[in-house]
């Protein structure tokens, strides 16, 4: 296998340095709140759809076995991340060539829009085949808008970040991806324990999908007050740096092994949230026999435990480096997998929670310096789309097809620990990816 490295510096123009960034606190504080607050719209919206997959599937799927409507609402939950890839080109061209900030702003105003949409749709019993459809359409926007997002506000804030504390500045961007998660569980178990069944199934579903609107608009109001990042900025204004055409094309023809470098450190990242902190709510229930509640409160409890990981995981990526934080994050997660899996279908209720904590910590580890890394590899002229590329093919490919595939193969297989496979294999993927990965910690960022 070829040696998927970072990227050289080469003596020509393309190697001119970064000016320096991460000099005014306050203001690079502003840029990770800004960043944060996207990335809990994306997740929350995202998170949202898999905590209320059951109601969804008696709503907009109609069919005559449950396991079979859904398995249909995954499968809605999947055509999303199919939507990613052409989102990321879209709003990867825009921030590489027209700014940072101004694709940031759109990606968080198309996800509230759809997401509130979701909440609007009339049921099946009144619109028929078409509450379906525009379930799925407003899916498709969602995954959309969701492909420039958690790559696109890395890049700003890696971009505004000191190259010394550069993991840790990035690492508190994706706590929004779990704090999303978190309050997408908090709502879902705050309305079933809040209202009867009855209730919640007639009208009360709909309250989580509303307030993506309100979170959104907060969201989009801080980021319009942002400034655009340096580098950006410099690579405008340089007259030794060309601006690409089309930088989809010139970061496939410059740093395509980048690109499949990120893809495969992104496995347990994208698959392993999906399975450990989206999917296990379902398997606590359906293959553990807990409450409703109870899959909840497990879930909120160990969004906090990723949470806890992501700064831990930035300080020490800081500090010792990015590959060994690799390393150990996903070679714990390999071989806890089935383990915890074991764990969460027959231990006590408490080793349950324990066992879907350890996942995401260690899941988290991962995620704590993943971005910066990414950042690290890519030159500022395409940076955007070479991040949000390659992150959105792993999304396509391991996240939104995993709760869906993870339901199925405890149907083919007959083995309810099928899960604990599927997440086993992301965390080698990244495992084995981490040998082809070139130390970064400290490098500047290159124009």
């Amino acid at each position: 296998m070829a040696d998927l490295r970072a990227e050289p510096t080469p003596s020509n123009h393309s190697g001119e340095a970064s000016p320096k960034v991460g000099e005014n606190p306050a203001a690079t504080l502003k840029v990770i709140r800004a960043a944060i607050l996207g990335t809990v719209v994306e997740y929350y919206d995202f998170g949202i759809y898999g905590y209320m997959a059951t109601l969804l599937s008696a709503h907009f799927f109609v069919e005559s076995d449950p396991n079979t409507a859904l398995l249909s609402t995954f499968a809605a939950f999947a055509v999303a991340f199919f939507l990613r890839a052409p989102g990321g080109i879209l709003f990867g061209h825009m921030g590489d060539k027209y700014g940072r900030k101004k694709a940031l702003t759109w990606t968080i105003l198309l996800m509230a829009i759809a997401t509130t949409g979701i909440g609007l749709i009339p049921s099946y019993a009144t619109l028929g085949i078409w509450a379906t459809v525009l379930l799925v359409l407003c899916r498709c926007l969602q995954g959309f808008a969701a492909g420039g997002e958690l790559g696109g506000a890395n890049a700003f804030v890696s971009e505004h970040a000191p190259a010394h504390r550069r993991a840790f500045h990035t690492s508190f961007v994706n706590t929004g991806t779990y704090l999303g998660s978190l309050v997408a569980s908090l709502v879902a178990l705050l309305l079933t324990s809040a209202v009867s069944a009855e209730t919640l199934h007639d009208w009360a579903w709909r309250i989580p999908f509303l307030l993506s609107a309100v979170i959104g608009l907060i969201g989009l109001y801080i980021r319009s007050q942002l400034p655009e990042t340096e580098q950006f900025e410099a690579v405008q204004e340089s007259d030794s740096v060309e601006v690409a055409k089309y930088p989809i094309a010139d970061v496939f023809t410059h740093a395509w092994r980048q690109i499949v470098l990120v893809i495969f450190l992104g496995a347990l990242i994208v698959g392993g949230y999906y399975v450990a902190g989206v999917y296990a709510a379902s398997y606590l229930q359906t293959e553990g026999g807990r409450s409703a509640d109870f899959a909840f409160t497990s879930t909120c409890i160990a969004m906090v435990a990723a949470v806890i990981s992501l700064p831990i995981a930035g300080y020490v990526g800081d500090r010792i480096g990015r590959r060994p934080v690799f390393f150990f994050g996903s070679g714990v997660t390999a071989v806890i997998s089935f383990p915890a899996f074991m764990v969460m279908r027959d231990g006590s209720p408490a080793a349950a929670v324990l066992a879907q904590c350890a996942l995401t910590f260690f899941i988290g580890l991962v995620n704590g310096v993943s971005f910066a890394t990414y950042a690290e590899i890519f030159r500022a002229r395409y940076r955007y789309s070479g991040i949000a590329m390659s992150n959105n093919v792993t999304n396509m490919a391991l996240g939104g097809t995993a709760p869906f595939i993870a339901t199925l193969l405890i149907s083919t297989t007959d083995n309810n620990l099928a899960p604990a496979g599927y997440l086993l294999a992301t965390a080698l993927a990244t495992f084995i990816a981490t040998f082809f990965l070139k130390e970064t910690r400290g490098k500047e960022l290159q124009l």
